[in-house]
Protein backbone atom coordinates (compact mmCIF):
# COMPACT_ATOMS: atom_id res chain seq x y z
CA UNK A 1 0.00 0.00 0.00
CA UNK A 2 2.90 2.37 0.79
CA UNK A 3 4.37 1.70 -2.63
CA UNK A 4 1.13 2.67 -4.36
CA UNK A 5 0.91 5.88 -2.31
CA UNK A 6 4.53 6.76 -3.16
CA UNK A 7 3.95 6.23 -6.90
CA UNK A 8 0.72 8.24 -6.73
CA UNK A 9 2.52 11.12 -4.96
CA UNK A 10 5.28 11.18 -7.58
CA UNK A 11 2.80 11.11 -10.46
CA UNK A 12 0.62 13.78 -8.85
CA UNK A 13 3.60 16.12 -8.28
CA UNK A 14 4.79 15.56 -11.85
CA UNK A 15 1.35 16.43 -13.19
CA UNK A 16 1.28 19.59 -11.04
CA UNK A 17 4.61 20.73 -12.50
CA UNK A 18 3.32 19.99 -16.00
CA UNK A 19 0.22 22.13 -15.42
CA UNK A 20 2.06 25.28 -14.31
CA UNK A 21 2.81 28.03 -16.84
CA UNK A 22 6.39 28.57 -15.70
CA UNK A 23 8.78 25.64 -15.62
CA UNK A 24 10.33 24.72 -12.28
CA UNK A 25 13.30 26.99 -11.69
CA UNK A 26 16.73 26.47 -10.16
CA UNK A 27 17.94 29.93 -9.34
CA UNK A 28 17.09 31.94 -12.43
CA UNK A 29 17.33 29.06 -14.93
CA UNK A 30 14.67 26.46 -15.77
CA UNK A 31 15.19 23.05 -14.20
CA UNK A 32 14.85 21.36 -17.58
CA UNK A 33 15.63 23.08 -20.88
CA UNK A 34 13.82 21.56 -23.82
CA UNK A 35 14.57 22.60 -27.38
CA UNK A 36 11.69 22.63 -29.87
CA UNK A 37 11.42 19.50 -31.95
CA UNK A 38 13.63 19.72 -35.04
CA UNK A 39 15.51 22.82 -33.81
CA UNK A 40 18.90 21.16 -34.20
CA UNK A 41 18.19 19.93 -37.72
CA UNK A 42 16.78 23.29 -38.81
CA UNK A 43 19.89 25.13 -37.67
CA UNK A 44 22.24 22.67 -39.38
CA UNK A 45 20.47 22.45 -42.75
CA UNK A 46 20.10 25.57 -44.90
CA UNK A 47 16.70 26.30 -46.38
CA UNK A 48 16.35 25.17 -49.97
CA UNK A 49 19.08 23.85 -52.20
CA UNK A 50 22.50 25.49 -51.98
CA UNK A 51 23.17 27.64 -55.03
CA UNK A 52 26.22 27.21 -57.21
CA UNK A 53 28.90 29.88 -57.37
CA UNK A 54 27.88 30.67 -60.96
CA UNK A 55 24.28 31.37 -59.95
CA UNK A 56 25.39 33.56 -57.05
CA UNK A 57 27.77 35.51 -59.31
CA UNK A 58 24.98 36.05 -61.83
CA UNK A 59 22.73 37.31 -59.03
CA UNK A 60 25.33 40.01 -58.34
CA UNK A 61 24.87 41.25 -61.92
CA UNK A 62 21.39 42.49 -60.94
CA UNK A 63 23.00 45.18 -58.75
CA UNK A 64 23.88 48.46 -60.51
CA UNK A 65 27.22 48.18 -62.34
CA UNK A 66 30.23 50.02 -60.96
CA UNK A 67 28.89 50.19 -57.42
CA UNK A 68 30.49 49.11 -54.17
CA UNK A 69 27.41 46.98 -53.52
CA UNK A 70 28.10 44.80 -56.55
CA UNK A 71 31.72 44.34 -55.52
CA UNK A 72 30.58 43.47 -51.98
CA UNK A 73 28.24 40.89 -53.50
CA UNK A 74 31.09 39.31 -55.47
CA UNK A 75 33.36 39.43 -52.41
CA UNK A 76 30.69 37.62 -50.38
CA UNK A 77 30.69 34.80 -52.95
CA UNK A 78 34.48 34.65 -53.33
CA UNK A 79 36.33 36.45 -50.51
CA UNK A 80 39.22 38.62 -51.71
CA UNK A 81 42.81 37.50 -51.14
CA UNK A 82 44.86 40.33 -52.69
CA UNK A 83 48.37 39.67 -53.98
CA UNK A 84 50.97 42.36 -54.77
CA UNK A 85 51.35 41.37 -58.44
CA UNK A 86 48.61 38.95 -59.48
CA UNK A 87 48.79 37.11 -62.78
CA UNK A 88 46.14 37.56 -65.45
CA UNK A 89 42.90 35.96 -64.34
CA UNK A 90 42.15 32.66 -66.08
CA UNK A 91 38.87 32.11 -64.21
CA UNK A 92 36.50 33.88 -61.88
CA UNK A 93 38.31 32.50 -58.81
CA UNK A 94 41.47 34.37 -59.86
CA UNK A 95 39.65 37.71 -59.60
CA UNK A 96 39.99 37.62 -55.81
CA UNK A 97 43.74 38.19 -56.11
CA UNK A 98 43.40 41.72 -57.53
CA UNK A 99 44.15 44.37 -54.92
CA UNK A 100 42.44 47.30 -56.66
CA UNK A 101 38.67 47.25 -56.27
CA UNK A 102 38.05 48.54 -59.81
CA UNK A 103 40.17 45.77 -61.32
CA UNK A 104 38.49 43.13 -59.16
CA UNK A 105 35.03 44.41 -60.10
CA UNK A 106 35.87 44.48 -63.82
CA UNK A 107 37.30 40.96 -63.60
CA UNK A 108 34.22 39.57 -61.85
CA UNK A 109 31.90 41.40 -64.26
CA UNK A 110 33.67 39.90 -67.26
CA UNK A 111 33.42 36.35 -66.01
CA UNK A 112 29.91 36.66 -64.54
CA UNK A 113 28.55 38.06 -67.82
CA UNK A 114 30.17 35.27 -69.83
CA UNK A 115 28.51 32.51 -67.77
CA UNK A 116 25.47 31.08 -69.59
CA UNK A 117 22.24 31.97 -67.77
CA UNK A 118 21.53 29.28 -65.20
CA UNK A 119 18.20 28.64 -63.48
CA UNK A 120 17.98 29.71 -59.83
CA UNK A 121 16.61 26.98 -57.62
Amino acid sequence: MRMILAVAAVLYSASVFAQTEKPPMVGDKPLVQVKPKGAKEAAAAPKGKPQSIAVRLQACLEIDDGTKDRLNCYDAVIPPAPKPKPAKAKGYADCRFFKEEDERLACFNGFAESIPKLPRN
